[in-house]
């Protein structure tokens, strides 16, 4: 049984698209009360059919979703304690701000006095107090997006569900957004659960993640943990960026697995790396890059170290990324630009060393 800190349950969750085709594969996972949570991962993965059957949209093949304890099996969408956010926030065009948030009250029937309370309340947490009589065309992408919110809020879930939210918003606009969403939840108490393939999106809003592939979950984590202890390689590839090459356990020693990193071993020697599980045979071995420094002489108190060559340097602003090759061995070093022409200090062409710490490098066993 679930206990009382959790709202959703999801056991054993299969969804099946005919005879072919396994959406859902056997998923398990408990969402907590007043949690952000976030299902990450590619196109495909799985993660928007498993949103749609917390809301009653599609039917698991097999297992049982509870929510607050009830099992959802049988159970229409509105009937559920749940309400749905889309990517297409599907406001009604025609209906001004206010009209739009009170449809769903209107509908139930709702008195008027208190839809008109509910729906000042609404706006008021999503700051469109002032612009209750608008109708839709005379709102910005985000203004149109915070009266979805507000039309999703207004009945009050147990759950908001959220279904890519911010995909359709502009760069900046989204980042403001994500913010946004942040302060909402904590200010209305409510789980949200978020769908998104985008990791920053993802780490920078939830307290935890569940990263899809395949229609199974590979990792359920919180951000910091996703980021810096991945599971596999797929989780390590697809949050952040990373540097990843393959190697073999040639040894244990001292709580530590010695690997021979097949691009490196002749430049950097056999690493030993901290590890408390099993690991042979086989394995990744990953360095972010921000992990990498560089340096135009030898570091030579650094244990891994190697000289490279300067490939290309890309200018983001606040940082560049360089582009390095030792031999066969190719890198990505970030490095941020703390002070203004801090990027001149990398020159394509120019041969610089790199090393990074031991106990930054991941072991990857599958």
């Amino acid at each position: 049984m679930p206990d009382s800190n959790t709202i959703i349950t999801i056991r054993n969750v299969v969804k099946r698209f005919g005879s072919s085709v396994t959406a859902v594969n056997d998923v398990s996972l408990d969402i907590r009360r007043g949690e952000f949570f976030a299902l990450l991962g590619p196109s495909g993965c799985g993660k928007t059919t498993l949103l749609r059957m917390l809301a009653g949209f599609e039917s698991p093949s097999e297992g049982e979703i509870l929510i607050d304890g009830e099992d959802m099996d049988g159970v229409e969408p509105n009937k559920r304690s749940v309400n749905m956010v889309f990517q297409s926030y599907a406001v009604f065009p025609h209906m001004t701000v206010h009209q739009n948030v009170a449809y769903g009250l209107k509908v139930a029937g709702t008195p008027k006095g208190e839809i008109n309370q509910r729906v000042g309340e609404a706006l008021a947490l999503v700051q469109l107090e002032s612009m209750a009589d608008r109708k839709p065309d005379q709102l910005s992408g985000g203004q149109r997006q915070r009266v979805a919110l507000a039309r999703a809020l207004v009945k009050k879930p147990k759950v908001l569900l959220l279904d890519e939210p911010l995909s359709a918003l502009d760069a900046k606009l989204r980042e403001q957004m994500q913010l946004e969403l942040v302060r909402l939840q904590k200010s209305v108490g409510i789980t949200f659960v978020i769908v998104t393939h985008d990791q920053n999106e993802a780490l920078s809003m939830a307290d935890r993640i569940a990263v899809m592939e395949h229609g199974n979950v590979l990792q359920l984590a919180p951000p910091a943990e996703l980021y810096e202890y991945p599971n596999c390689r797929f989780v390590a590839d697809f949050i952040g960026k990373m540097n990843l090459f393959d190697g073999q356990v040639v040894g244990a020693r001292d709580g530590r697995v010695v690997v021979r990193v097949n691009a490196l071993s002749d430049r950097v020697g056999d690493l030993e790396l901290p590890y408390d599980g099993e690991a042979r045979g086989g394995v990744g071995v990953a360095i972010r890059p921000e992990k990498l420094r560089l340096s135009s002489s030898e570091p030579v108190d650094e244990p891994v170290r190697l000289r490279t060559r300067i490939m290309e340097v890309v200018y983001y602003g606040d940082e560049n990324h360089v582009f390095l090759e030792a031999g066969e061995a190719k890198f990505t070093a970030n490095l941020q630009n703390v002070s203004r022409g801090a990027h001149a200090g990398v020159v394509r062409g120019e041969d610089v060393w790199i090393s990074w710490r031991q106990e930054d490098t991941l072991l990857l066993t599958s």
